[in-house]
């Protein structure tokens, strides 16, 4: 059978709970170690030691230990532990009727040769099952042994024996027991060597209760260094602390620990530990440290002021992370810089933990860094910068600003109205400044430009009484070394009434009748004119309100003289009269060409007619003895006034003027029928019956000439025009025959 199944067995067998085992491992031990079996792993780091007498241990001893007591085969050996435990189980039987030993000590101690080891201790013995019983227990006997082995036929420990309550008088002096017969078993060792190395076994007994303590001793020749703990990171300007461990501690055996930084001695706090469970000296450090001390040592030494002095120490680089470091911007320009230039800088650092692996800038802009922490910039701008750089590892760490002092020409350069600050009128005063922001050299100089045209020289522009003249556009101009710069336009808006009037025509001041004549209002005024009004020749308003007067089509009448007045919110001007002239059209002039002809000839005619009634009249005169008994007859002829042509156009008309038409000439027609029957005549009036038995009839006219305007050219009107009185008298011969004449008209001429 297997032996390691075997032990297995055994532990099974004693009701003992077999734990979750490891990788390699048939089972972790229960409360005996015996239950523990290794199946020989091909390098087994370290082993839990085991008890020979079953004391449970949760420390690690190294595997050249366990090899050196010959209870582990030589590595690459095949050869199992099972054999060599199973003979252990008799003398573990012999115990198993009690409870187990406790005990607490650590599990391995380390010294030099030289030093002394103090072992603290405490153990715990135990008691009796049955109350009657029951007596407290006390250690009976202590034997402590180094390296043994156990003695299978004598069933007895054997080994060099260090230490025994009742005998071995001649090691008392080195090995001192400290302890007592109930619960401390503490040892010290003076002047231990590294033949004392290995198993110390502190076998005690109570009566029949026996057990077999195992504690390691490790001896080096020096003194081994002591063990320096850094936290995981160590920062710059961040509180850290260090600690110096060494795993001894012995009364009587003084001993420091010295931190030193480089060749300077660091202060710090040290403390001892002696218990069961740690043995040690250390030295806490605690610091800010400064990234300057990253790459240097530290150390800790080791010091006996009796036994030599230095004994060990240890030393570690500090590894202090750190933003990189003074980082600087370096300009490659040669100065001075002008606006417009392309410059380039560089940011540099002196140190960086962990290294720099980017850059930053600021500001930030479409700068161009084709090679890390180089910048250039393509035509720098008059405000650039100041610039800074940082270099950045985990951290970044940001130069000191760097001014570019660019030099640049004037800038902000603009025009600023001092006197007045609102509205300018005609006649006020003026002050006009020329202001600018900024200028890199600040020596400037100051012009004044209108319209474009240089003015003078100076920083003001005054205007004692400013005139409508004055106003436009003006412009500030300051220069210094590097240029010159112009401020925006400044329109200078001086406000009057309006001036300058008068009446432009269009085409021109001549146009023919029938044609379009636009007559325009031309005015100077600010704010510009709000109404305009219009008069004739004769001052009469037009009441057309416009800029723009439009004759369409233009009449012979239009003739005469025009103006235009203006007005705005500060007053009103009046324009010159301006005189528009219409002439005929050729058709008009045709027109009056013909009725001028026709009138010469009308009144020919008349004349002729003239001649011939006066001839008539001489008749008439000549022939009134023959009718003077005939009855006469008196009547109004009613005639409706006939109204005048139109008088002329004016003096400035054009045409023919005829001063005959100006009077008018009516006739009334009278005819007497052949027969006697009354009849009322054309004109209104009463027919009285023919006498005269001659065939042919008497015409006579009434010819009747006014002047006065009225309803009727021969009835009085309501209100008398005059004093004169109208009528025609119409004489009919009697029946008695009167001579016959020649045919002809007779005329009877009214005259006032």
């Amino acid at each position: 059978m297997d032996p390691g199944r075997l032990a297995l067995r055994s532990c099974n067998a004693l009701n003992r709970p077999v734990l979750s085992r490891p990788q390699g491992w048939t089972a972790w031990p229960c409360p005996e170690p015996w239950c523990l079996m290794p199946t020989v792993p091909s390098t087994p780091p370290c082993f839990s030691s085991l008890s020979i007498s079953g004391l449970e241990s949760t420390s690690c001893v190294p595997e050249a230990a366990w090899r050196s007591l010959g209870l582990l085969p030589r590595r690459n050996s095949m050869h199992l532990l099972g054999p060599l435990l199973l003979l252990l189980v008799p003398e573990y039987l012999a115990f198993s009727d009690s409870e187990d030993w406790k005990f607490e000590h650590p599990k391995t101690l380390y010294a030099w040769e030289g030093a002394c080891i103090q072992i603290p201790c405490q153990y715990k013995i135990p008691e009796k099952r049955e109350p009657r019983d029951y007596k407290r227990k006390v250690l009976d006997n202590l034997t402590v042994y180094h390296n043994y082995t156990y003695d299978q036929t004598a069933k007895d420990f054997n080994g060099s024996i260090l230490y025994q309550m009742t005998k071995m008088k001649e090691f008392q002096e080195r090995i001192q027991f400290l302890g007592d017969d109930m619960s401390n078993c503490t040892l010290h060792i003076r002047s231990v060597n590294t033949q004392d190395s290995g198993v110390l076994g502190l076998r005690m007994t109570s009566g029949t209760d026996k057990w077999m303590e195992n504690i390691f001793l490790n001896v080096s020749k020096t003194a081994p260094p002591p063990l320096i703990q850094l936290p995981l990171e160590i920062r710059e300007s961040q509180e850290v602390t260090l600690t110096c461990l060494l795993n001894f501690s012995c009364v009587g055996y003084q001993i420091r620990l010295q931190w030193s930084l480089e060749s300077f001695q660091l202060p710090s706090v040290a403390s001892t530990t002696l218990t069961t469970k740690t043995v040690s000296t250390q030295s806490k450090l605690t610091m800010q440290p400064n990234w300057t001390h990253h790459g240097h040592n530290l150390t800790c030494q080791l010091w006996n002021d009796k036994a030599g002095g230095l004994l060990s120490y240890k030393t570690v680089q500090l590894d202090v992370k750190h933003a990189p470091k003074e980082v600087t911007i370096v300009l490659q320009n040669p100065t001075p810089i002008r606006e417009g230039d392309n410059v380039t800088l560089t940011c540099n650092y002196t140190s960086s933990n962990p290294r720099v692996i980017r850059y930053e800038w600021s500001p930030r802009g479409s700068w161009n860094e084709l090679v890390p922490g180089v910048l250039t910039i393509q035509k720098v701008s008059w405000n650039a910068g100041p610039f800074t750089c940082a270099a950045c590892n985990t951290w970044c760490s940001w130069a000191a600003p760097v001014n570019l002092h660019i030099k640049y020409a004037p800038k902000g350069v603009k025009v600023l109205s001092i006197i007045p600050h609102s509205e300018i009128h005609s006649g006020d005063r003026v002050l006009l400044q020329c202001n600018f922001s900024s200028s890199h050299p600040t020596d400037v100089r100051f012009f004044w430009k209108k319209n474009g045209i240089l003015l003078k020289e100076g920083r003001e522009l005054s205007f004692d009484s400013i005139s409508p003249e004055d106003a436009g556009s003006y412009n500030c101009l300051v220069n210094n070394s590097i240029g010159q710069s112009t401020s925006e336009t400044w329109m200078l808006q001086v406000l009057y009434a309006p001036r300058r009037l008068w009446v432009s025509m269009s085409p021109k001041d001549s146009v023919m009748e029938g044609k379009r004549a636009v007559l325009t209002c031309e005015s100077d005024a600010n704010p510009p004119i709000s109404q305009y009004t219009w008069f004739d020749w004769n001052n009469q308003n037009l009441h057309h309100y416009d800029q723009m007067l439009r004759l369409d089509p233009v009449k012979v009448e239009h003739s005469g003289a025009y103006w235009c007045q203006a007005a705005n919110q500060l007053g009103v001007g009046q324009s010159p009269p301006s005189t528009l002239t219409v002439y005929y059209s050729p058709e008009t002039i045709s027109r009056r060409v013909a009725l001028g002809v026709g009138l010469c000839l009308a009144i020919l005619l008349l004349a002729i007619w003239g001649v011939k009634f006066q001839q008539s009249w001489r008749r008439i005169q000549s022939q009134q003895g023959l009718q003077e008994n005939s009855s006469g007859q008196s009547f109004f002829v009613r005639n409706k006034k006939i109204r005048r042509a139109p008088l002329s156009e004016g003096p400035h008309s054009l045409g023919c003027y005829n001063p005959v038409m100006e009077d008018a000439i009516s006739y009334a027609v009278l005819n007497f029928p052949e027969n006697d029957t009354p009849r009322i005549g054309d004109a209104g009036t009463s027919e009285v019956p023919r006498l005269s038995l001659n065939r042919d009839n008497t015409v006579t006219y009434s010819v009747v000439h006014k002047r006065q305007v009225g309803d009727y050219e021969n009835v009085t009107p309501d209100v008398p025009e005059d004093e004169e009185i109208h009528y025609s008298e119409l004489v009919h011969f009697g029946a008695g025959g009167r001579p016959l004449d020649h045919e002809g008209v007779e005329y009877v001429t009214l005259k006032r």
